[in-house]
């Protein structure tokens, strides 16, 4: 008979938010699949197990995958976790839950930690309707070819970012969506540091043009607001000419007088581009 697979979130910072059926499932498991056993061993210290760990993350999953699959086909119960937060959120646990799911394995998710939700609460911004866009490419063209397909978007935006990325991020944001747009920054979250701030995009790059981004970050984006009848074209129109002769660039001059007017980047950017 066919084993399991559970996905048991794991806390993004502080231990003590791990559950207690989280735990109870990681000491039933036959084995744990980890992101980095390294990390996971510092967590079931904690809890005062110990248990067979395997290694799964993004470098072996297409190898790794198959042979976890083997292992629960064969009747042996196993327990997913990243390194902090939600396995297969953002993560490669989704390639594992749907070769699962293909051969017919149960899956069963346990309710918990995960990052994205706790910096959309905590954003001030809205929450009703939001899309997840994880990290962003690496690659800077297509990082921005992503970007650029959202300038329309109305939804709160919800992005994943290491310190490191952190500052080319914030100048691809302000170039998509305009430095005035609204941000969250929330930083380490649940960790003894954590921090919150909450600005514009512009304020975000002042910010961390003079200090270096330091931890993990989520960053929660206010969407474009929904245009109305009284979004006046010819106005956007002289303003972003406006800011073109200021110096600023075609892209960023067209964003951020979108967001000003209310009226779409596209049509703003291609009347611009069509002079």
């Amino acid at each position: 008979m066919a084993g399991k697979l559970y996905l048991v979130p794991t806390p993004i910072g502080n231990l003590g938010d791990i559950s207690r059926r989280a735990a109870e499932i990681l000491g039933a498991a036959d084995f744990i699949a980890a992101e980095d056993t390294r990390v996971t061993v510092k967590l079931l210290n904690h809890l005062e197990l110990r248990k067979p760990m395997t290694a799964y993350h993004r470098h072996n999953c297409e190898t790794a995958g198959p042979v976890i699959l083997g292992r629960i086909q064969a009747g042996e119960t196993c327990a997913l976790v990243t390194d902090a937060g939600t396995p297969a959120i953002s993560d490669p646990g989704e390639d594992l839950v749907a070769l699962c799911a293909a051969a017919g394995v149960e899956v069963e998710a346990v309710p918990g930690p995960c990052a994205l939700t706790v910096a959309l609460s905590v954003s001030g911004l809205p929450t009703g309707r939001f899309t997840f866009e994880g990290f962003l490419p690496q690659n800077r063209k297509n990082r921005r070819a992503q970007l650029d397909s959202l300038a329309d978007e109305e939804r709160t935006m919800v992005f994943y970012e290491a310190p490191h990325k952190l500052r080319a991020t914030l100048d691809d944001l302000a170039d998509a969506f305009g430095p005035e747009r609204p941000l969250a920054v929330c930083r380490e979250l649940t960790k003894l540091h954590e921090e919150v701030l909450r600005f514009t995009i512009g304020e975000a790059q002042a910010r961390y043009a003079a200090q270096e981004p330091r931890g993990e970050f989520v960053l929660v984006v206010g969407g474009r607001p929904a245009q109305t009848e009284e979004a006046d074209g010819e106005a956007a129109l002289a303003r972003a000419e406006r800011l073109r002769r200021e110096g600023l660039p075609l892209k960023r001059a067209a964003a951020q007088a979108a967001e000003e007017f209310g009226v779409k980047k596209r049509w703003l950017y291609n009347q611009l581009a069509g002079q």
